[in-house]
């Protein structure tokens, strides 16, 4: 079912295992055309290129584009008594890891009279995208919104595909996680056109363009937010997801198939990945695979997503060859199923959020860690990070200088004003002292 590469005994450089590490063929740039072009259909023709668009793209025409309070309390209202106890544990779980992501401010005193302080504002609007394709994400509600309230963003809206079963509007379960964390902007709206709207505005829906936009999606969503990227703060280009699991001979080959199955369920592009240096583990898990894939429920996609090019189990050396092989590919998630998974973790150096030991899957991540589950997928982990409460703070510096202390550096600036051809800096700080 998955496809093996076999790195023992070469020892590759940085750029030839960079070209050796199995990728979805998809790129977001691929897809940059056409999420432009709905994107200019949304600034053109604001609400009707919407509705336009989700009778094309989802199937249906929504009665109405920006979903009504009182359905939003309906909703919270209709919530499965196990599903809403189980959101209220993970709003709490999340909320208390995201306080911990706040920055304290502080202050620098550099001579007598002459500070810089450092502090943390939050900014004021953000778009939040949950997805609603192949599944339906309530807990990307949770995710996306808890980090921004816990930063103290005072305006958010919710973006999510409008839901053929329910007649065009938002997935009434997606609509109760909106409820249950107090937000009343939730909009029937899905694809690139959904980040446009959110970039851009729409006024005939008094729809206010926001700062900053997160949350995951399909290659369309990841292009439209590279094209929004300096209009609006993004996140991440968050894609198919990934697992890379790194494990030796002392993993349980039953669990390592059952987790690569439940991210491949995502998607058939989402990539999964066995990096072991034990030959046995490696026929263990692939043996157990085709049986266990087929009883999911979702085995079509999970065979697609497993089979392709994306996916793989790859065989090294020894784990310092995962770690070095990890590290290349940056996966979203990363597990480290070996003996003493703490000493492999000293060597990680780039991984959206990482899950130690057999008792730590990245399902737990998706839901009740309290860790974020957004995070960024296509090598993105090796300069970006994932979701949490100082994405949507700005660090801002204060000058505080009292004359004396101004006065001090006053000729360092005027020399370095006339050494750059700029003596009127020199002279607006010369004039402070007649």
């Amino acid at each position: 079912m998955m496809h093996s590469v076999d790195l023992r005994s070469i020892s590759p450089s940085k750029a030839e295992l960079a070209g050796l590490i199995p990728r979805a063929s998809v790129d977001p740039a691929s897809a940059g055309a056409a999420a432009a072009a709905l994107i200019d259909d949304v600034r053109a023709r604001g609400e009707l290129a919407l509705l336009d668009q989700a009778e094309r793209f989802d199937g249906v025409r929504p009665t109405q584009i920006r979903i009504h309070a009182r359905d939003i309390g309906v909703a919270l209202g209709n919530l499965d008594s196990a599903v809403r106890a189980a959101l209220e544990e993970a709003i709490d779980r999340v909320s208390r890891a995201s306080q911990a992501q706040i920055p304290a401010d502080g202050i620098t005193t550099l001579a007598d009279g002459a500070d810089v302080i450092q502090r943390w504002q939050p900014v004021g609007r953000v778009g939040l995208y949950v997805p609603g394709g192949k599944a339906v994400y309530p807990s990307s509600v949770v995710m996306n919104v808890v980090p921004a309230q816990v930063a103290g963003v005072g305006s958010i809206a919710i973006a999510s595909p409008p839901q053929k079963e329910f007649g065009g509007a938002v997935h009434p379960v997606i609509l109760g996680a909106a409820g249950l964390l107090g937000i009343e902007e939730v909009y029937a709206m899905g694809g690139a056109g959904a980040i446009g709207a959110l970039a851009y505005g729409v006024p005939e829906l008094s729809l206010d363009p926001v700062d900053v936009i997160t949350g995951p999606g399909n290659v369309f969503v990841a292009a439209a937010k590279r094209l929004v990227h300096g209009k609006v703060g993004i996140d991440s280009e968050a894609g198919p997801t990934e697992i890379l699991i790194i494990a030796d001979s002392t993993a349980d080959p039953r669990l390592v198939a059952m987790d690569l199955i439940s991210q491949a369920e995502h998607d058939e592009l989402a990539a999964a990945i066995l990096v072991t240096d034990s030959a046995e583990l490696a026929e263990a898990v692939s043996s157990l695979l085709p049986a266990l894939a087929a009883a999911t429920a979702a085995s079509e996609r999970v065979a697609v997503s497993l089979s392709a090019p994306q996916s793989a189990i790859v065989l090294v050396d020894d784990i310092a060859d995962a770690v070095a092989f990890s590290n290349a590919y940056g996966p979203e998630h990363l597990e480290i199923m070996t003996e003493r998974p703490e000493h492999v973790l000293d060597a990680i150096e780039s991984a959206g959020a990482i899950f130690l030991g057999s008792s730590s899957p990245v399902s737990l991540g998706d839901y009740l860690a309290g860790s974020n589950h957004v995070l960024p997928t296509g090598g993105g982990a090796r300069f970006s990070s994932g979701l949490g409460a100082y994405t949507f703070l700005r660090p801002q510096q204060i000058i505080r200088y009292s004359p004396a202390a101004l006065s001090a550096v006053r000729a360092d600036i005027i020399a370095l004003a006339n050494a750059e051809g700029l003596p009127a800096h020199g002279e607006a700080v010369q004039a402070r002292f007649p």
